[in-house]
């Protein structure tokens, strides 16, 4: 038998969870539900979960600090749900970490879609990283090591998220080669069509912020305009 997936949703609205969990119940996934952040950092403790749902309005502890929280300890990817397509909490919902987002009021069949993306994303690197067994890459200072799914600056490990891991190696593999936005959706996020390129964006700065000297004026991973992201070779 397969497999059944387990997704976390945090959610304080109970109309909403209810809906969520019909249509996920729906598609054969198991459920588990929280109304705050702090029920969902209970859950996260004590099940196995394959993917969470986060809206970041919640009581008592924000849905950002939450993404922030889940991230600083795990790799499960986190999709954030937010009321407005054009807002300051899709940005920083990324920047805390999350892996993908949707917009209230959500189409049920396009969220289905973003959670089975990001399954199989975390299942092709698993197995990427298990089967293929790449020598390390380097770039300046930096040191990629898929085998052990590790990045190292100067010798000293780098806390980075599962996506982040991927992008980072998807740039350092390409040899100075521009790879643009719609490729690493495509690529990392799995994305068959465009996606939202500030997704990309936004990882891009997490990532300046963790392997530049100055994140402000990257020499290592640097913009083209026009074009996409380029690793110095």
């Amino acid at each position: 038998m397969p497999m059944v997936r387990t997704v976390l949703v945090v959610e304080d609205d109970e109309a909403i969870r209810l809906v969520l969990r019909t249509n996920l119940e729906d598609e054969g996934y198991r459920v588990i539900e929280a109304g705050t952040a702090e029920e969902g950092l209970v859950q996260i403790m004590d099940e196995r979960v394959d993917v969470v749902l986060v809206d970041l309005r919640l009581p008592g502890i924000q849905g950002l600090d939450l993404v922030r929280s889940l991230r600083a300890t795990s790799q499960v990817p986190i999709i954030i749900v937010t009321a407005q397509t054009d807002s300051q909490d899709v940005v920083a919902g990324l920047e805390a970490g999350a892996d993908d987002y949707v917009t209230k009021p959500f189409v049920a069949k396009e969220l289905m879609a973003r959670i089975r993306t990001q399954l199989r994303r975390t299942q092709a690197s698993e197995d990427e990283v298990v089967e293929e067994r790449q020598q390390a890459l380097i770039c300046g200072p930096i040191e990629l090591r898929p085998e052990a799914a590790e990045v190292l600056r100067k010798g000293q490990p780098v806390p980075v998220s599962r996506i982040e891991f991927y992008v980072l190696m998807e740039l350092i593999g390409a040899r100075g080669r521009v790879l643009s936005r719609d490729y690493l959706l495509r690529k990392v996020w799995g994305y068959g069509n465009a996606g939202d390129g500030r997704v990309v964006d936004n990882l891009i700065y997490r990532l300046r912020s963790k392997i530049e000297d100055d994140p402000a004026n990257p020499q290592l991973l640097t913009t083209v305009r026009g074009f996409g992201y380029r690793m110095k070779a």
